[in-house]
């Protein structure tokens, strides 16, 4: 089959690899939607993930498609099935499972190689993460679901209350989906487990350095946009849409270390900070200790998803109340990729999703 093999920083190769053969308790689906993901191009831009892959390696890691062969022990699935995998799954037997802190596990399964004609699922994900797609969802939407349950997870960690503002710092894929959860009011209402679920929505207001990116968000639900290009002060912005005190909540999705910064000064006394983005490895901020003190600041950092999150996500796309399908920019066949990964880096595209069985 034909693969993207990722050989470091910036260096991607289509390559004819072997098709991959199930084994015991996994499936092998054929790739119909890959849609590209900010992760995606920090990697391809830094050359690897400390945590998720290292090169050489299979690339990609959002994507739906048909299930094409079943390996022994499988139950439950069977080939023709539409289905969404997650790309990790946890172990749930481990300190951090047993306390259903899923995203901390330390034996998270993970799997990579979405752009590609076809994609093995191991066990583990097959058991805990992989979804069935209702007939009616289209196939680049449902391959969203891993960075929308991301994005839902972050969204329950954040301490959001109806009437809050919320500032979202980062134009890309993951502060419009941040932005479109929060103006909607989505999450929470098909899981009542969730006692912090939002009843109303709320204010949003995004910052990011895009004008066309800006009016998206607009279109999403954010209550103001502000491009950082044309203002010098963002925390006196933000104080001054506040009456004088700051956000409720700063949720920042850029992953740069001076953007974390701004994130703490932008926020009110007793507020949450989502430090979400993930910023380079063996990064540090300066965080000043009087106003974390004294203003009884929550600061978070938020990693992954969850099952419950992962299929709150799916529901949440088929229920097609958010027009999410904004995010994709195009749709580009496998030899287009590594162009897709320059416009992307030059800010030229949001998602695009990849076909690899069209040329």
């Amino acid at each position: 089959m034909l693969a993207a093999v990722l050989y470091g920083q910036e260096n991607l190769r289509l390559e004819s690899v072997p098709d991959p053969i199930p084994g015991a308790g996994e499936v092998v689906i054929q790739v119909a939607a890959a849609t590209t993901c900010g992760t995606d191009l920090k990697v391809w831009r830094r050359g690897g993930h400390a945590r998720m892959l290292r090169p050489p390696t299979l690339f990609g890691h959002e994507a739906s498609g048909r299930i094409v062969a079943v390996g022994e022990n499988v139950s439950g699935w069977q080939v023709g099935d539409r289905v969404v995998a997650n790309n990790s799954a946890p172990c749930m037997n481990c300190f951090f499972c047993q306390r259903q802190e899923y995203s901390l596990c330390p034996n998270l399964t993970w799997n990579n190689g979405t752009f590609a004609e076809y994609l093995k699922i191991p066990a583990a994900i097959v058991q805990h993460n992989l979804l069935s797609i209702p007939d009616d969802l289209p196939d680049a939407l449902a391959s969203m679901t891993e960075p929308l349950a991301c994005v839902l997870h972050g969204v329950a960690r954040s301490n959001v209350k109806a009437g809050d503002r919320v500032v979202v710092l980062g134009d890309g894929a993951i502060g419009l989906m941040f932005v479109a959860v929060l103006a909607h009011g989505a999450w929470g209402r098909e899981n009542s487990a969730h006692q912090s679920a939002i009843q109303n929505p709320v204010d949003v207001f995004l910052f990011g350095g895009n004008n066309q990116r800006l009016e998206i968000g607009k279109k999403l639900g954010a209550s103001q946009t502000f491009n950082y290009h044309q203002i010098s002060d963002i925390p006196a912005v933000v104080k001054e849409l506040t009456d004088g005190w700051g956000a409720d909540v700063v949720i920042e999705a850029t992953g740069v270390p001076a953007v974390w910064e701004s994130a703490i000064a932008t926020a009110r006394p007793g507020a949450t900070v989502n430090l979400f983005g993930g910023c380079p490895r063996d990064t540090t901020i300066t965080v000043n200790t009087e106003q974390l003190h004294y203003s009884e600041l929550t600061l978070k950092g938020v990693f992954h998803n969850t099952p419950t999150y992962v299929r709150e996500a799916l529901s949440l796309l088929s229920r097609r109340i958010i027009p999410f399908e904004l995010l994709i920019s195009e749709h580009r066949p496998l030899q287009d990729l590594e162009q897709v990964f320059r416009d992307m880096r030059d800010r030229k595209a949001i998602k695009v999703a990849i076909e690899p069985t069209k040329s």
